[in-house]
């Protein structure tokens, strides 16, 4: 994390220890009961339901993290934080004081372009796409999975795979559920074993326990965006890009209207709107009494509100969440709290027998290929080319020919005219040693086809025709189809932190 970054993070993993010491307030025994009503009704195992009830100990603590409701759970690192959160809480797990890994569904969410696709890449190499025809700005949580349960299950079943996969999958998106609460049970089905908590904050177990935070934010409805734009400035000044910033008369709150349509709620004059109309405190008031759930917090108010009804010590984020959760100090002061520990989650990457044996034949490390494609493997193409290394070795020969020639220059003023003479050499040799690796790299032939597989399996295509990591498209249950249970036995041996790969050779 930049040093820059820290200052507003007061917090960090180091601070664990001393955090879970500290007191920390949380309506414990009704967020216990309805955290265990809520899993019950989506059949979570005993394993999640036992450690639901622990949080209903007075020292009970939490390790938090979440992610949007993707389909098929979204991108394998959704699996990646998940993993964190349970390792960080088993890690500081004691029966005076348990410490509970929970997962937060952004139920509330209504990017639905975000969780509406998927994309499977098979043993042949194929890939599996899926795109859903999800109602636009319609919360996750809000959204019926029945109507795409057999575009689902059907893109399963051509992709194949361990057949008792297939059918744990399935049979987790059978009934009458939301998208988010498919999301959850998909979860449970394969993390609930280790103790995860899933936490739906539309659930209506749920929804109740956040109504005193939402009235906070009613009562003085722009003070957390001033907060957020008032560090959003300092974040400026130390050099940093802020992450948020709100708008004129822009609230941290959203309110779902009764088409189902999230809208974000502006203050002006004494009262809200939302685009479609205006509405009195009193009016929302009522509707939170009436219905809670529709009334949500945008990202700058969301890990706070979380953080008024669970005991967080430790946030587990992505890379791309530490600028915006870096903003919301003033906002915990706000509701009262001490922000937790922000905890940068793992990463992984996976490696199929195939790849990894590319990868160990040119030498390369898959975090490295990933960041820069071409450039890593131009790199290892370049030490063991034959005619790259021999260009090489002629480029190595001219410099030490145009160091002779200069001690043959007795004017001082031609000194420089050497120097052009043997950068212009230099650089057409190099410019011919990057069309050998270019042509090498995009014919096809074994080079430009082990390649573009490397591509496929590590760093496929992401938006604007760039590339992007591995764990940012494929979704975890993939490898679960492909290699089995023992994927996700391999997942539990790593620690929290740290970039990693894993082999499934």
């Amino acid at each position: 994390m930049p040093d820059a970054l820290r200052q507003f993070l007061p917090f960090g993993i180091e601070n664990l220890p001393a955090l879970l010491q500290a007191p920390r307030a949380a309506p414990r025994e009704a967020l216990s009961a309805g955290l265990v009503a809520y899993l019950r009704r989506l059949g979570a195992p005993q394993a999640s339901l036992e450690a639901a009830q622990r949080l209903a100990h007075p020292k009970s603590r939490a390790i938090v993290t979440g992610q949007q409701a993707g389909l098929l759970t979204g991108p394998a690192f959704t699996f990646y934080k998940a993993h964190a959160a349970i390792q960080l809480a088993h890690d500081h797990h004691q029966e005076d004081r348990p410490v509970v890994p929970v997962f937060w569904v952004a139920s509330q969410d209504h990017d639905t372009d975000e969780i509406c696709s998927i994309e499977l890449l098979d043993f042949e190499e194929r890939v599996h796409t899926l795109r859903l025809k999800l109602p636009p700005a319609h919360p996750a949580g809000r959204i019926p999975f029945q109507p795409y349960f057999a575009e689902v299950c059907s893109l399963l079943q051509s992709f194949g795979g361990y057949p008792d996969i297939r059918e744990r999958i399935c049979r987790a998106m059978v009934g009458s559920w939301s998208y988010s609460e498919v999301f959850a049970r998909l979860m449970l089905e394969f993390l609930g074993p280790r103790g995860l908590v899933l936490f739906d904050p539309m659930a209506p177990e749920l929804a109740p326990l956040f109504v005193p935070g939402l009235e906070r934010e009613l009562a003085d409805p722009l003070a957390s965006s001033e907060a957020i734009n008032r560090t959003a400035q300092a974040m400026k000044m130390a050099g940093l890009e802020a992450a948020l910033g709100r708008g004129e008369a822009a609230t941290n709150l959203f309110l779902e209207g009764p088409d189902q349509i999230r809208r974000l709620l502006r203050f002006r004059n004494g009262h809200f709107e939302d685009g479609e109309q205006r509405y009195t405190p009193a009016d929302l008031r009522a509707i939170l009494t009436t219905d809670p759930a529709r009334l949500t917090p945008a990202a700058g108010l969301r890990p706070v509100l979380q953080d008024t009804v669970l005991p967080t010590v430790g946030f587990v984020v992505g890379p791309g969440e530490l600028k915006y959760v870096a903003e919301l100090g003033g906002v915990y002061a706000l509701h009262g709290l001490e922000p937790p520990a922000v905890i940068r989650r793992m990463g992984l990457t996976l490696l199929e027998p195939p790849i990894e044996r590319i990868l160990n034949k040119y030498g390369l490390e898959a975090w490295a290929f990933q960041a820069n494609p071409e450039g890593a493997f131009k790199a290892a193409l370049a030490r063991q080319d034959a005619r790259a290394q021999a260009i090489q070795a002629h480029l190595e020969r001219i410099a030490a020919e145009f160091e002779q020639i200069q001690a043959l220059l007795f004017d001082p003023t031609l000194t420089r005219s050497r120097h052009r003479a043997q950068v212009r050499v230099q650089h057409e040799l190099e410019r011919l040693q990057r069309k050998i690796l270019d042509n090498a790299l995009h014919q096809e032939n074994t080079i430009g086809a082990q390649f573009a597989r490397l591509q496929r399996h590590l760093a496929p295509p992401g938006p604007q025709a760039s590339h992007i990591p591995q764990e940012r498209v494929y979704p975890f249950p993939m490898y679960l189809l492909k290699h089995g249970e023992r994927v996700l036995e391999k997942l539990e041996q790593l620690p929290a932190t740290g970039n990693h790969t894993l082999s499934l050779s």
